[in-house]
């Protein structure tokens, strides 16, 4: 799983959709894989736009990449010190793969597992159920008068 992908990843738990601390998710016991390819600045000008820098902050120091700068790059590589931030960027972001592990969701805990670079977001069914009341129920405040969609 390419580092760049928990960027768009938050905790599938119905639970935790409004909280702030379910993004991103945090890597436990990751094993991480360099797989070079070619350096592209067009890839990265059209991606640091839609990224969220603290997120990639946050995710980068845990994993003990800490030679990103605390601003967004701007993507125009100028001066020779922006082409070797955006060299940066481009290693961590679609070079790196995290190949074994976990990730953890910071507000409930919910661990998904990364096996062969693919984390695994299926739920377990008590936490992805949604309780509506059910209209044909007599007494609506009654917990038999539920529908449960899974």
């Amino acid at each position: 799983m390419k580092l760049l992908t928990v960027n768009f990843l938050t905790c599938a738990v119905k639970a935790c959709k409004t909280s702030a601390a379910s993004f991103p998710l945090h890597f436990q016991d990751a094993e991480l894989e360099q797989r070079e390819i070619e350096y592209n600045p067009t890839i990265l000008q059209n991606i640091l736009p839609r990224l969220d820098w603290d997120a990639i902050l946050t995710v980068a120091a845990e994993l003990g990449f800490t030679n990103l700068p605390a601003s967004k790059p701007d993507g125009n590589p100028g001066t020779e010190e922006e082409q070797q931030v955006m060299r940066s960027v481009h290693t961590l972001l679609l070079e790196t793969e995290v190949m074994e592990g976990k990730m953890v969701c910071g507000n409930c805990g919910h661990e998904y597992k990364i096996k062969e670079g693919i984390a695994n977001f299926l739920l377990p069914n008590h936490l992805g159920k949604v309780f509506f009341p059910d209209p044909a129920a007599d007494d609506v405040g009654d917990t038999d008068g539920l529908l449960v969609l899974v």
